[in-house]
């Protein structure tokens, strides 16, 4: 059951603090700070963009901002792991990046601003009126980006809530799901759904978060051996290993990310034809008999996305009923067979054979 640690620590907070009261010139005490945890998804995987039913949790790692509001409509910013030095006014409409070709483009070095200028792509687009800039200092958790852990989400769900702060405005942890979704499918242009902001957002200690991603309401649940006991006194019956595969990749330079949403389109389509239903289509607007009686229309590529769908809601389902239950075993296999159905069915991810090798070795673990 181990002890967990603290994060972030005074440490890590003070010299983040040091760092935006010398970029700004301000004393240290002024400096605001935004934490944003990074998730992980046990089980849900790549169903979210269809609306389906996804589960998470943050974890005690994650992105620092430091900042103070600039006085003025500047924005300064500086990072902990990328060069270069971001800056622009928040008086400049924000355009996505599909339309920007005629539009000065950011040095090779300072091209991690994009996630900032998204944000003020999201509250101008939401009609808000930023008038105030930041001047800022980023940090993640060292080696952890471009990870699988969400870093992105939690880098934008920073930037908002600092521009928030410096132009005193006040929004729901609902609306901030939304802003981030903007930033991430307007702005960046990818097809992504709503799973990493939302974990972010509205996760709890010690409960698994299941958002509905169609009807966007959410729940937390406690296993039972947490229910009794407060935070200060709860032991963690399990512990979560995060295996690092060696391969890093940003969601924005993978065209195959975009392209297995929209053959996920793809195969609604047919499926909703062949239904008689005119809606939306996105796999969640499927019935499983619907599926089970038209999935043989659909060609092999299209078929493996839709099985993976349905399999997926099917392992998020009992995957909350082992949870609830304190059945971490069962729990455990249910994430072993999502896994092996991202490989197969979903196609994605590190190669193949890096995958079964991480599957293949037995530690302790559950799945």
């Amino acid at each position: 059951m181990g002890v967990l640690s603290s994060w972030p620590s005074d440490s890590e907070l003070d010299g983040i603090r040091n760092t935006v009261a010398e970029m700004a010139r301000v004393d240290v005490n002024v400096v605001k700070i935004v934490v944003s945890p990074y998730r992980i998804c046990p089980l849900g995987a790549h169903i979210d963009h269809q609306g389906g039913t996804v589960s998470a949790m943050t974890i005690n790692k994650g992105i620092i901002l430091g900042f103070v509001p600039s006085g003025d409509s500047q924005v300064l910013l500086r990072s902990g792991q990328f060069g270069g030095e971001v800056s622009f006014r928040v008086d400049q409409i924000q355009l996505p990046k599909h339309m920007q070709e005629n539009y000065p483009s950011d040095t090779e070095e300072c091209k991690w601003g994009s996630y900032a200028k998204g944000a003020l792509y999201a509250l101008q687009r939401g009609g808000n009126h930023i008038k105030q800039g930041i001047t800022g200092f980023i940090c993640g958790t060292e080696g952890l980006d471009s990870s699988g852990l969400s870093s992105s989400a939690a880098v934008g769900i920073a930037y908002l809530l600092a521009l928030e702060s410096a132009n005193n405005l006040s929004m729901s942890p609902t609306e901030n799901i939304e802003y981030d979704r903007l930033i991430e499918n307007e702005y960046l242009g990818l097809k992504n759904g709503i799973l990493d902001q939302s974990a972010i957002l509205l996760s709890s200690y010690g409960c698994l978060t299941c958002m509905d991603c169609k009807t966007k309401k959410h729940k937390l649940i406690h296993p039972p051996e947490l229910e009794m006991e407060t935070k200060a006194e709860a032991k963690i019956p399990y512990k979560i290993l995060l295996a690092f595969s060696g391969l890093k990749q940003a969601l924005t330079t993978n065209p195959g990310y975009n392209r297995r949403v929209t053959e996920c389109r793809e195969a609604a389509n047919i499926l909703l034809k062949a239904a008689g239903k005119d809606v939306e289509p996105i796999l969640s607007n499927v019935k499983p008999e619907e599926y089970v009686a038209h999935k043989s229309r659909l060609e092999p590529d299209l078929a493996r996305r839709a099985e993976h769908y349905f399999s997926e809601n099917m392992r998020v389902i009992k995957g909350l009923e082992a949870w609830g239950c304190g059945n971490f075993e069962e729990f455990g296999k249910l994430i072993s067979a999502s896994g092996l159905s991202s490989i197969k069915n979903y196609e994605c991810g590190t190669p193949s054979k890096v995958l079964y090798l991480i599957k293949g070795l037995r530690m302790g673990q559950s799945g």
